[in-house]
C-alpha cells in the first residue's frame, strides 16, 4: 500500500512538471517573456504587501531579479528548475534568467518558492547575470546593509552586494537556501533583446 502511494505521488509530480513544460513550449517567445514579466510583478507585489519597505529598497538599488522555482523531492534526490527576470534599474535592461537546483536529503514532495535578489552595485549585477556568483552557507536574516549599519527587513545578505528575499506559498522564509542552485541566462528569451 505504501509503495502504491509513493508511485501515485511520483506520477502526479511528473505530470505537473510536464504540464508546466508544455505550457512554455506552446507559447511564443514574446508570450513567454510577458508571462515571466507578469510573474515577476506578482512576486514583487506579494513582497511589498508583506514588507512595504522593500519597495523603496528595490527601487533605489542598482537592479533586482525575481525567479520562481518548482521542485520535486523523491527519496534521496531533490531537483528543481525555474525562470525569472533580472532588471537593471540604471539602464532599464532586462535579462531573462533560468535556474536549476540539485540537492540531497530524505523525503518526498513538491515545493514552490520565489527568490527576489537585490543588487547594490554593477559588480554584483554582472556577477549574477553572468552566472559567476557563488553563494556561501545560509546567511543571517538580520544582516546589515554594510553602509549605514541598518538591517534590511526580511532580506538576507547572501554575497557581497547581493541581498535576497525568499517567498514561499506561506509567506517570507527567514533564511534563503541557495546552495546547489545555478543561475544562468535564458539564451532563447534574451535573443534579440536589449540591442541598441
Amino acid at each position: 500500500m505504501k509503495n502504491r502511494s509513493i508511485r501515485l505521488l511520483v506520477l502526479t509530480l511528473v505530470c505537473m512538471l510536464m504540464t508546466i513544460t508544455t505550457v512554455f513550449a506552446k507559447s511564443s517567445v514574446e508570450e513567454q517573456r510577458q508571462e515571466i514579466r507578469d510573474m515577476s510583478q506578482e512576486t514583487l507585489n506579494r513582497l511589498y504587501e508583506k514588507y512595504p519597505s522593500a519597495k523603496l529598497f528595490i527601487s533605489e538599488s542598482y537592479g533586482y531579479a525575481t525567479l520562481s522555482n518548482s521542485g520535486v523531492k523523491l527519496l534521496l534526490l531533490s531537483t528543481g528548475h525555474g525562470r525569472g527576470l533580472a532588471v537593471n534599474n540604471q539602464t532599464g535592461e532586462e535579462v531573462f534568467m533560468k535556474m536549476k537546483e540539485v540537492g540531497a536529503g530524505l523525503g518526498v514532495g513538491a515545493k514552490e518558492y520565489a527568490l527576489i535578489f537585490v543588487f547594490d552595485d554593477r559588480e554584483a549585477w554582472n556577477n549574477f547575470i553572468s552566472g559567476k556568483i557563488k553563494f556561501g552557507a545560509q546567511a543571517n536574516a538580520s544582516a546589515t546593509d554594510g553602509t549605514s549599519g541598518g538591517a534590511v527587513e526580511g532580506a538576507t545578505l547572501t554575497s557581497r552586494g547581493i541581498w535576497v528575499y525568499q517567498m514561499t506559498t506561506k509567506g517570507l522564509s527567514l533564511e534563503a537556501t541557495l546552495n546547489g542552485i545555478k543561475y544562468y541566462k535564458d539564451k532563447k528569451l534574451n535573443k534579440g533583446l536589449n540591442k541598441n
